[in-house]
């Protein structure tokens, strides 16, 4: 029987990549992307042990933004572009926490969902 060769995974080296941060009410996820999308690293509140009610805080977003900030700078990854969705309370702390641990913040976008109309109103009676 012959046995496979397994190959070591590489580390690739990004200089800029693309930060998309969904933040509700319950938790906040954040997944690291190269810039053609493909997903580098990933991460949330509740993968790193916060439970309950305690995912949705922002302190326990700014613990997820440090723990990928280590990451990033062994990968190389020194520019981040910010997309922000959702109306929860880890917004605006995990993007302080990228910043403070050394990341350029390049550009915030909000892609929010926002309805044109809405959905249709129910049927009068």
């Amino acid at each position: 029987m012959a046995y496979k060769k397994k190959t070591k995974k590489v580390k690739r080296q990004v200089e800029t990549a693309v930060a998309h941060i969904k933040s509700t009410f319950n938790n906040t996820m954040v997944s690291i992307t190269d810039d053609k999308g493909d997903v580098l690293l990933q991460s949330s509140a509740g993968r790193l042990g916060f439970k309950g009610t305690r995912k949705g805080t922002p302190f326990a977003a700014s613990q997820v933004g440090n723990t990928l900030a280590k990451e990033m700078l062994i990968m190389g990854i020194r520019n981040l572009e910010v997309n922000l969705q959702g109306p929860g309370s880890g917004r605006e702390s995990i993007v302080r926490s990228f910043q403070g641990s050394g990341i350029n913040v390049t550009l915030l976008r909000d892609v929010t969902p926002l309805p044109h109309n809405g959905c249709r109103a129910p049927k009068k009676t």
